[in-house]
């Protein structure tokens, strides 16, 4: 089958706009010491101005407030956006509040309920209520979601919830959490997890800290970008806090997490693309031992490695998107997979390579690799770890293959089908030449 990235020109001329703002207006701001609430202040215009483009939550349908350009343009858009940790944030598709719109979106399409939208979805989409996700926790695998010990307990017209996580991206500056936890436990796992939104007011909420890591050891509590612990004890809300039918956690993850992954993808390429720029120029700038950096033969390698991985890795990206479109996120699961992990080693890989080039220089904090560097290294963590979407690929891939005492390729099995398939034409041959 044929694959067709192709877009519109105009939406071409929007990517060029969108080059160009990320650039001039959006890397700029980078170099501030701005809290959170400075942040909004600051990029308040910028918003302003995606929103005349009509290039603002660009993840969801038009009916939704969105503008619907499904997950290739989308990816395009991301390549260029991720370059920057603020570009998502201008454009109103910002982890964790865009994957928590669609998971929203999805809960209330399965259920018919239009007052999710104007309850918590419009709010997102304004970028006037933030959220957090809440699944992981510290004392299960977070990569076997079937061990999810948080609890929630139907109590009349309440869900009564109990449990502690951590890593819920923002969830010290967030207003509402998305919390999945087990709401049936007879059932089988895939089928006895629920999803909540529970507002971080709720009495028994309580965020114990940000969680330090080696984005920021030192943080700072109610940073933007945060990762916090939060515990939940006896957590009251009301039934219609249930995000869609009760059992569909697992659905809704997987809603959430096979787009979002598709957008981490091609953000880790725009971050590979700034840190390759980087490597090129630094190469053609720098001279030792006799030469520049660019010719010596090392660094040639590393230039071209790059370049291909980066290549690969965006070709996969877009046929995954591709796919999706057409097919669904269910159908396009491997290729999720695949781009998860090796989209993550080409991000680790590049920025590793234009480091090591710039020396001292990339290691210190006058440069953006160092904080590169350490964002780096979560993406073969979160949203699953790299190794289980290399299971996932090769169980996959295994279904389409079958078990055989003698390979199908042994030659002495081969050859002796083959004589009795040609046996009348050999005997001619033998014939001939006698």
């Amino acid at each position: 089958m044929a694959w067709d990235f192709e877009t519109e020109p105009e939406f071409e001329e929007q990517l060029a706009w969108m080059r160009e703002f990320t650039r001039e207006e959006i890397f700029p701001i980078e170099t501030l010491d701005l809290s959170y609430e400075d942040v909004l202040k600051v990029i308040a215009p910028l918003q302003d101005e995606v929103r005349r483009r009509g290039l603002w939550a660009a993840h969801l349908p038009p009916e939704l407030g969105g503008t619907g350009f499904g997950q290739v343009r989308l990816g395009l858009m991301h390549e260029v956006l991720g370059q920057s940790p603020y570009g998502p944030l201008v454009f109103g598709n910002n982890a964790p509040d865009s994957g928590n719109a669609e998971l929203l979106a999805v809960g209330m399409e399965m259920t018919d309920r239009h007052d999710i939208r104007e309850r918590w979805l419009e709010p997102l989409l304004a970028g006037t209520m933030r959220s957090g996700f809440s699944m992981t926790e510290p004392h299960t695998a977070g990569s076997d979601p079937k061990l999810l010990s948080t609890t929630a307990v139907r109590d009349g017209d309440e869900w009564v919830i109990n449990g502690r996580k951590w890593y819920t991206s923002n969830g010290s500056v967030a207003d509402i959490l998305i919390v999945m936890a087990v709401s049936n436990p007879d059932a089988h796992p895939y089928q006895g997890s629920s999803m909540f939104v529970v507002p971080v007011t709720t009495p028994g909420v309580t965020i114990v800290r940000d969680v330090g890591s080696m984005d920021d050891p030192r943080v700072v509590y109610g940073r933007f970008g945060n990762h916090a612990e939060i515990t939940y004890e006896d957590v009251r809300v009301p039934a219609d806090h249930l995000i869609g039918p009760e059992g569909s956690g697992f659905m809704l993850a997987q809603a959430r997490l096979g787009p979002g992954r598709i957008h981490h993808c091609m953000r880790w390429l725009g971050q590979s693309q700034r840190a390759f720029d980087m490597m090129c120029e630094r190469a053609l700038s720098r001279f030792t031992h006799g030469s520049m950096l660019a010719e010596k033969q090392t660094v040639q390698n590393w230039i071209a490695d790059s370049r291909a991985e980066m290549h690969a890795a965006r070709l996969m990206t877009l046929q995954a998107a591709w796919k999706m479109d057409r097919e669904g996120a269910a159908a396009a699961r491997v290729e999720i997979a695949m781009i998860k992990y090796y989209g993550a080693t080409v991000l680790y890989n590049v920025i590793d390579r234009s480091l090591q080039v710039h020396g001292s220089l990339g290691y210190s904090a006058d440069l953006p690799l160092e904080a590169m560097y350490r964002w780096a290294r979560a993406a073969r963590i979160y949203d699953g770890p790299d190794e289980v979407h290399r299971q996932t690929v090769a169980r996959q891939t295994l279904k389409d293959y079958r078990p055989s005492e003698v390979p199908t390729e042994f030659i002495p099995a081969r050859a002796e089908r083959a004589r009795e398939k040609f046996a009348e034409a050999l005997e001619l041959l033998t014939a001939a030449n006698a």
